[in-house]
């Protein structure tokens, strides 16, 4: 390349073009993108002679239109078709941004499908996809053909197919239908398509659309209006587990804390009233059961999934409906516990495994002195040493009182120390059908609840083994209360309780000193596994036969069904728990917040600010969001604010947080079309628009 000066002040400039494959396509058919540019560079010519182009015309003009074709053979090296849009881009963006080189937005290639790659087509478009890049959370605004949606989706095809995600998450309001669904014709799909087609469309692009149904079934992918969204709620009155025991959902507030998923206690972040929600009652396989509505989301597993080392998918209730069985075998497999509930520590007046033991085989009627019934000496050695100042006395066969030790000269009127702690517990003068386990040894810590059910386990209950299986352990007790009881305290450790009741009526009698003694209750049976590494037996024998037929093997909770439940008040909560999980009835482990997922909400200008506010609280953790819309076209009715124009007064220097604004040098379609948007936002800037002029979350002004 050379320069000259010529006698009229003009300069020329020359450029040798070895490739003449390059030099024929930057010429263009019929020579038109030559052409083309020449007209968008008055004052200057352009002659092609041999491999040698000739540029000549006035200094500044002449230099420009020479690091314009420059770029342009930099874009064709890199295999980019040049054409007459691909020449205006390319000089849009020399003018906009001198220091930037076009070969590097033009070329900045984000997902390919058959042989079509996408990729920004602007340096606005190429700073908004960096963005993406950088930030958790970002806003797209600008005039429609942009390509707000498009990169964005884009961008969360890429993420998907490089397992940065698990699940992409579309969504916009259908606020054309005041978000009242109901009231249009045609089954739910008819209905909400013509909000969610060009979801559908942008996706078609980038992934083979034969595996877009099945994606969707899995749901790795998800398009649904703005209004579904804000579901994932529970009726009012469901409890949730908390440090101090079960409170109902609707009664709590930001702050709160709730047990998660490992047992420990979660902050509440959010709490969401939800309305009237049809609900479901979801069942599992142990009798579990909760109410929630029809979008509440649950974490799942399958055979399928847990054979091909896939993580926990999330679903909605209503997914799951009509699909809950896979060749005979129950499909969806819930999470439970991971580790024991944390309840904080409180003092028990007596030793909860003598508890256990007492609650098992002991008489506390309080017509006798407390006594203890067992065939296995090791059992008296521990209650006797469980129960300071007392001494099992053995009366006859397997009973052992349970008397006081006294001291010569000591005054016999001094309560026996077993009677006075189970008066204060309450136990005192109860019969086997009315026992209890205290609501101080329930809400304790894990050592204490388990040291109370092995007590209960050593006496009344034992291990079960079958050919080829794991062991169970079973418990049996005549008290609808304790039942209750040992089946809460089985799933606050993780693990997993079905019971079944052995009626009394009918039953062959019993023998006791060589005479018939009737069955006067039914009797409850509790059939029992434990996670591994928590032992249930403390005398040998039993715990020998347990560990002998591999100890409990691995607890597990299916979802048996889910049936239509009526309608209810309802809310959801957003929880700080980094797996978004928390513990609601009968320990289930429900989930309620979105992971690991990318989050695409098109068309915001049309959110109100609660719906903005309730959608980016859905945020949880691995997960991104992008929000894309147009504040010049916004359908709310009325006098509503746009949730689009709020959140940038609310957000603005909020870190991770970034807004991208793209204009009509950033419009992708006919020319035409950015040439009325650059017409309608000079008719804006005369009647003083106030959406116009924010300034990003950054401190520097938006992307223009």
């Amino acid at each position: 390349m050379t320069d000259r000066s010529t006698p009229t002040g003009q300069i020329t400039s020359t450029i040798t073009v070895a490739d003449q494959r390059a030099l024929m396509a930057l010429l263009g058919r019929a020579d038109e993108n030559l052409r083309y540019i020449e007209r968008r560079s008055p004052g200057v010519d352009l002659h092609v002679r041999g491999d040698t182009i000739t540029i000549t015309g006035v200094n500044g003009e002449a230099h420009a239109t020479e690091r314009l074709v420059k770029e342009l053979l930099a874009l064709i090296e890199n295999g980019e078709n040049v054409d007459p849009d691909i020449i205006r881009r390319t000089e849009n963006m020399l003018r906009a941004a001198p220091s930037e080189r076009p070969v590097d937005v033009l070329t900045h290639n984000i997902v390919s499908r058959r042989g079509k790659t996408i990729r920004p087509k602007t340096l606005g478009q190429k700073r908004y996809v960096e963005a993406i890049d950088q930030h958790t959370i970002v806003f797209g605004i600008g005039p429609a053909g942009t390509g707000k949606t498009y990169l964005a989706m884009a961008k969360a095809v890429q993420a998907l197919q490089a397992k940065e995600v698990t699940r992409i998450i579309l969504t916009r309001p259908a606020v054309e239908a005041g978000e009242k669904l109901g009231f249009l014709p045609g089954t739910l799909g008819e209905k909400i398509d013509p909000y969610l087609r060009p979801l559908y469309d942008a996706l078609h692009d980038m992934i083979d659309p034969g595996s877009i149904p099945k994606l969707m079934e899995s749901g790795t992918i998800e398009v649904a209006p703005l209004a579904y969204m804000r579901g994932r709620a529970l009726p009012i009155e469901t409890n949730v587990l908390t440090p101090d025991g079960w409170h109902p959902i609707g009664k709590l507030e930001v702050g709160d804390l709730v047990i998660g998923s490992d047992g420990k206690p979660t902050p509440v972040l959010g709490v969401y009233p939800q309305g009237v929600k049809d609900i479901y009652r979801l069942t599992t396989q142990d009798g579990a059961s909760v109410l929630c509505s029809g979008d509440h989301l649950w974490s799942v597993t399958t055979r399928d999934d847990k054979r091909r080392g896939k993580p926990y998918r999330v679903l909605e209730t209503r997914e799951m409906i009509g699909n809950l069985r896979a060749n005979h075998h129950r499909r969806y497999e819930l999470p439970l516990l991971s580790e024991p509930v944390q309840y904080p520590v409180r003092e028990v007046p007596m030793d909860p495994y003598a508890l256990g033991l007492l609650l098992g085989d002991g008489c506390m009627t309080g017509s006798t002195t407390p006594s203890f019934a067992t065939e296995d000496p090791e059992l008296v050695t521990a209650l006797e040493g469980a129960l300071p100042g007392v001494k099992a006395r053995h009366r006859g066969g397997p009973d052992y009182v349970l008397n006081r030790i006294t001291s010569p000269g000591e005054v016999t009127t001094i309560a026996n120390p077993v009677t006075a702690a189970l008066r204060q517990l309450e136990l005192w003068g109860g019969r086997s059908s009315s026992k209890c386990v205290p609501e101080d040894y329930l809400r304790n810590s894990a050592e204490i609840r388990l040291a109370l059910l092995q007590g209960l386990f050593d006496s009344d209950g034992g291990p079960v083994t079958q050919a080829d299986r794991t062991c169970r352990i079973q418990y049996t007790t005549t008290s609808i209360l304790l039942r209750d009881d040992v089946i809460e305290l089985v799933q606050s450790l993780g693990g997993i309780a079905y019971s079944r009741r052995r009626a009394a009526e009918g039953r062959k009698p019993g023998r006791a000193n060589g005479r018939d003694v009737p069955y006067r209750k039914d009797a409850h049976v509790i059939d029992i596994r434990l996670p591994e590494g928590i032992e249930p037996f403390r005398l040998q024998r039993k715990l020998d036969k347990y560990k002998a037929s591999g100890g409990g093997g691995r607890p597990m909770r299916f979802i048996d069904s889910i049936e239509p439940a009526g309608g209810a008040e309802a809310v959801c909560i957003q929880v700080a728990a980094e797996d978004s999980l928390y513990v609601t009835e009968d320990y289930l482990v429900t989930h309620n917040t979105l992971n690991d997922a990318f989050i695409i909400l098109d068309e915001a200008q049309n959110t109100t600010p609660e719906q903005m506010k309730m959608f980016l609280t859905r945020l949880g953790f691995g997960s991104q969001i992008v929000v894309t819309g147009d504040i010049t076209q916004v359908d709310l009715p009325g006098s509503t604010r746009s949730g689009l124009r709020v959140v940038r007064e609310i957000l603005e220097g909020v870190d991770d947080v970034y807004f991208a604004s793209l204009s009509a040098q950033d419009v992708v379609r006919h020319q035409l079309v950015s040439d009325i948007v650059n017409a309608y936002e000079k008719w804006d800037a005369r009647r003083g628009d106030p959406g116009k002029g924010h300034r990003g979350s950054s401190g520097h002004r938006d992307h223009q």
